[in-house]
């Protein structure tokens, strides 16, 4: 064979092979797609958000349906429980009145006395004709159980039924003379007065008329400048009020009226040291006056007072020293401030000062306070 005859040979076998398929061959063939429209994954996008909510929302729905029917099994137990409570706590008591009928029964026919009377017959015990209406619907019972209302004895010895009727119609006499208490940041018994009437005297009275419309005076003065107090507080901003300090300034408003409630009790029952009252009256009379400097110094003189404070080495060898006799001498509310009441309510006397000269400047710049 020549080497012509072999090339060909060769070119013809190449290209059978390389001869393209058949059309059942290329349908066999699985079909790929190079590009996709991107409305086509758009579509895609949606179709899987929208499964995903509907999804979740059923969830939700489920676990809120689940959470109702919990809270309706809790409520059915509740409601089981206090329904079981009541009926026990009645029958307990309907046990313990037929075991205190029973033993007061053998009482009776141990010491002879007659038979307790049906229940329907208890209003008609002997004792209670002459009484009045009162008597007739109050029994023996009903009685009993209002004095122990009242925290008082049930029968004191030798008493009679009109006896114990009479002691509780007159112990609810006096528990219904309840005196009124005013309004205001304090209530309290005193009467308020108005505010032109307010003026503070110079110093305290000696009889007993004045010193009780004085009392009324310092309540009536104190219980203005904290709804005052209130007031303001209350006008400012609400970031203002959210704010640190001013919720330590209510904070602060709040403690003062809470600690200056032991005084004002005092001034009802006229129950206050004479000293105290003094510089009480001294300060407030000159801070009506818009003198808060003057009333700060008499402030301080209440709170240390003006005895000697020893400092350093006092006593040194067996000599008296010179002035030395100075130091347990003096004003005797040195030590006021040990006593916690009343170093509160004069704290309280302080801040009172310090909003009274912001709500109330003074003319003179000098009588600010520091």
């Amino acid at each position: 064979m020549d080497f012509a005859a072999l090339m060909s040979k060769e070119i013809a076998k190449a290209k059978g092979s390389s001869t393209p398929p058949s059309g059942a061959e290329q349908s066999s063939k699985p079909s790929t797609k190079k590009y996709t429209r991107r409305a086509d994954e758009e579509a895609a996008r949606i179709a899987a958000y929208n499964a995903e909510q509907a999804r979740i929302e059923q969830e939700r729905e489920e676990r809120m349906a689940q959470k109702r029917k919990h809270e309706e099994e809790e409520t059915e137990r509740r409601l089981d429980r206090e329904e079981k409570k009541r009926r026990l706590a009645e029958e307990s008591r309907k046990k313990r009145e037929e075991e205190e009928a029973a033993k007061e029964r053998e009482r009776r026919k141990r010491i002879g006395l007659p038979e307790l009377p049906p229940p329907g017959e208890k209003d008609e015990t002997p004792g209670t004709e002459g009484e009045g209406e009162g008597a007739e619907v109050i029994g023996e019972d009903e009685l009993t159980e209002k004095l122990r209302e009242l925290g008082e004895p049930v029968k004191l010895f030798g008493e009679t039924h009109k006896e114990r009727l009479r002691r509780y119609k007159k112990l609810l006499e006096r528990s219904q003379e309840v005196q009124k208490m005013s309004d205001g940041p304090i209530p309290t018994t005193l009467e308020p007065v108005p505010e032109v009437e307010m003026k503070i005297p110079t110093a305290v009275p000696k009889d007993e008329e004045s010193r009780k419309f004085l009392f009324r005076q310092l309540a009536s003065y104190f219980n203005m400048v904290l709804s005052e107090w209130e007031l303001a507080l209350a006008k400012r901003d609400i970031t203002v009020k959210q704010s640190l300090q001013g919720r330590q300034a209510y904070n602060a408003m709040v403690q003062s009226r809470e600690n200056m409630t032991p005084l004002v009790r005092k001034f009802e029952k006229s129950d206050i040291d004479d000293t105290v009252l003094e510089h009480v009256v001294e300060i407030i009379n000159k801070a009506q006056q818009r003198r808060y400097v003057d009333a700060n110094d008499a402030y301080l003189r209440l709170s240390i007072g003006k005895a000697a404070w020893p400092i350093g080495v006092t006593m040194v060898g067996i000599h008296e020293r010179s002035a030395r006799e100075k130091l347990h001498q003096g004003d005797k509310q040195a030590h006021i401030l040990s006593d916690e009441i009343t170093r509160k309510f004069l704290q309280s006397i302080k801040r009172c000062l310090s909003f009274a000269q912001t709500r109330w400047p003074p003319d003179d710049q000098l009588q600010i306070m520091g």
